[in-house]
C-alpha cells in the first residue's frame, strides 16, 4: 500500500511539473503572438500609408 501511495505521489509531482512547464510555454508563446500581431499591424499601417509601393511602381535596381 505504501508503495502505491509513493508511486501516486511521484506521478502527481511529475504532472505538476509538466503543467508548470506547459504554463510557461503558453505564456512565452502568447508573448510571441502578441509581438507578431503588432508587427503585422505595423506592416498593414505602412501599406495603408503608401510607404510600401506596389512592385509595379518600384524603381528597378541600377543593374537592370
Amino acid at each position: 500500500m505504501q508503495e502505491k501511495i509513493i508511486s501516486l505521489e511521484m506521478r502527481l509531482m511529475e504532472q505538476e511539473r509538466q503543467l508548470d512547464d506547459l504554463s510557461k510555454e503558453v505564456l512565452r508563446l502568447s508573448k510571441v503572438v502578441e509581438r507578431l500581431s503588432k508587427e503585422c499591424q505595423a506592416m498593414r499601417d505602412a501599406m495603408q500609408e503608401n510607404l510600401v509601393k506596389p512592385l509595379s511602381e518600384e524603381t528597378p535596381p541600377p543593374h537592370y
